[in-house]
């Protein structure tokens, strides 16, 4: 029996971890920024360089912002603006979501957005965890036409939520693809495959990077974590990619 080929989806927030991720042999890449806040849209230049760049398919991420799912009139323009520029760029998909306040996915708004993104492939993303009944959900996306839906299986991480995965895999029978992602690695991923019978996986393989800053003020914060954030990040690990890619290899 031939064994099936996993494609192996990495999530990037630079132009150095994207490089790195193709370098490390990985299928694809899903391009964002701020991974800290769940990810939102990357800048025109980061996307340009790294489409021109990497060899390998970029999908790049539709956020306007951190938050939930759900919306305004002028976060919807901005993200069909984006859309139309990541085309422009030669972003080979775009990774997306919206929901309507009462769970369900806007199918309204999603269509705009497929219709607008054509010919680039969508991935629904895990705002699908953040849905009232996810078979219900499935069954919407599918009839959109949306390429897969990235999921954790509704809950922190698609270990713990790789029941709920094998029955969308089942009940989705091929007409959608179903791609676990929320800490995934390579001490997990080869047992995710096997139990829910997918064939893509979406991982972050990253690594903590501390600041060669010598004077730190450590009187205050940019960001959300505190003064002793401000001096650190995380970049794509070679070494975990290379550790997931042989586990599902």
């Amino acid at each position: 029996m031939v064994k099936t080929k996993i494609t192996v989806e990495i999530c990037v927030e630079s132009l150095e971890s994207a490089v790195t991720a193709e370098n490390a042999g990985v299928d694809r890449i899903e391009l964002c920024s701020d991974l800290l806040e769940g990810g939102i849209t990357p800048s025109f230049g980061l996307t340009k360089l790294v489409t021109n760049k990497l060899k390998i398919p970029v999908n790049v991420l539709i956020r306007p912002r951190g938050g939930d799912f759900y919306y305004s009139d002028h976060d919807f323009e901005v993200m069909k603006k984006d859309v139309k520029i990541m085309k422009e760029l030669n972003a080979n998909g775009i990774v997306v979501g919206i929901l309507k306040s009462d769970g369900t996915v806007d199918k309204e708004r999603m269509s705009e957005l497929i219709d607008l993104a054509v010919p680039m492939g969508v991935t629904f993303h895990r705002a699908f965890d953040m849905t009232r009944d996810s078979f219900e959900a499935l069954e919407t996306l599918i009839g959109l036409g949306v390429h897969r839906i990235l999921t954790s299986g509704q809950t922190s991480s698609a270990f713990d939520g790789r029941m709920l995965i094998k029955k969308l895999v089942d009940k989705a029978g091929g007409r959608i693809i179903i791609m676990p992602g929320g800490g995934v690695n390579g001490s997990n991923a080869k047992k995710i495959i096997d139990e829910c019978g997918v064939t893509e996986i979406h991982s972050s393989a990253s690594e903590k990077v501390m600041s060669k800053m010598i004077f730190r003020n450590s009187k205050m914060s940019m960001g959300k974590g505190g003064p002793a954030s401000e001096y650190e990040w995380r970049i794509t690990s070679a070494e975990k990619i290379k550790s997931l890619i042989g586990a599902v290899s």
